[in-house]
């Protein structure tokens, strides 16, 4: 048996798969911060395209992955599963490793699974340009690739400290004709507001959130794209479990453990989705267990302040504060778990 599994391309999933159908109960609806009530979809069309936003809140279990999209995606997917049995024979253990490796796309991560889609409902409902914000720069780049590819332009805001540091993310970038800020930056009131209060400000992911919203609100013709937390955006990924289900059979194997890293969640869930699927649905062989690693310096999942937040610091939006304990705005220090 090959240590590596490549499906052929008519083995590219045709549908997504939505977990929301599928949760022991359903989310807490999105709050208008305005209000305090649940968020009107019509509000959410100042900065997202219509289809988006319907697959935020559809509670469809599957939805198809249009040929359009498909094609791109066959630029490089399917992407190999691996089994690391050097990892195995080091580590000196009985169990079978095996990862997805989905640095072979262009952009090199994980990421186009949802920038290609995204600038695709764009470009059908007419947007001519997609704002986004970038840290390290992967985010920014797998958008700028995925606007190149469906011919609108990209503007993305890059936290100051990492466009002076990693500058080879930012020719990426420019090299798919993308329009690179470090932010903040004198292109928005936001950005004005913080080089005010320091000229030398290195910058924030929420700084840039700030500023790419900024910029889809205060401009027609241009809507704001993010790469990860929202339910559409991990939907989009679960072509990697999708995949991973399927090149397991050729295995002929099954994962007793599903493991993935844990920022914005889009890559484990990308992973994990399609097999808690199959255990909700009955069709898992065995018993299957979840796990998200998370940084030791900054474990958000596991400890700190759990509160309603909002992803851009100008609080412009409650896009990326969609969730709540309840319906309350919360922030108590009672609520910090260890």
């Amino acid at each position: 048996m090959s240590e590596k599994v490549t499906l052929s391309e008519e083995l590219l999933p045709k549908e997504w798969y939505n977990i929301l159908p599928d949760l022991p109960k359903p989310l807490t609806p999105p709050i208008d911060p305005s209000t305090r009530k649940p968020m009107e979809a019509e509000k959410l069309e100042a900065i997202f395209a219509k289809e988006l936003i319907r697959q935020e809140m559809s509670i469809e279990r599957w939805i198809p992955i249009p040929e359009e999209v498909r094609a791109a995606y066959m630029i490089w997917r399917p992407t190999p599963l691996i089994r690391a049995k050097r990892l195995e024979e080091a580590l000196k253990t009985p169990a079978k490793i095996y990862y997805k490796h989905e640095g072979v796309s262009p952009p090199g991560s994980h990421k186009p699974n949802t920038a290609i889609a995204q600038a695709y409902y764009n470009m059908k409902e007419g947007t001519e340009v997609l704002t986004t914000e970038t840290g390290a720069g992967q985010w920014g780049s797998a958008l700028a690739f995925a606007c190149n590819f469906f011919k609108l332009k990209a503007r993305v805001y890059m936290v100051r400290a990492s466009y002076y540091q990693k500058p080879y993310r930012k020719i990426l970038m420019q090299i798919w004709g993308a329009e690179v800020t470090p932010s903040p930056s004198d292109k928005t009131e936001i950005g004005k507001r913080f080089l005010k209060e320091d000229p030398n400000h290195p910058g924030s992911l929420g700084i840039a959130i700030s500023e790419a919203i900024e910029d889809a609100l205060r401009h027609d013709g241009v809507k704001y794209s993010l790469g990860s937390v929202l339910n559409h955006v991990l939907m989009h990924q679960t072509v990697i479990g999708l995949e991973a289900k399927k090149q397991f059979e050729l295995f002929d194997d099954y994962p007793d453990m599903v493991v993935g890293c844990v920022g914005g969640g889009s890559s484990f869930s990308g992973i994990f989705w399609p097999f808690y699927y199959d255990v909700v649905s009955k069709k898992a062989p065995k018993e299957v267990k979840f796990i998200a690693t998370e940084p030791t310096a900054c474990p958000t999942l596991t400890k700190g302040i759990y509160f309603y937040d909002f992803g851009d610091s100008a609080k412009q939006t409650p896009l990326l504060a969609m969730y709540t304990l309840g319906s309350d705005f919360v922030r108590h220090p009672s609520t910090q778990v260890d």
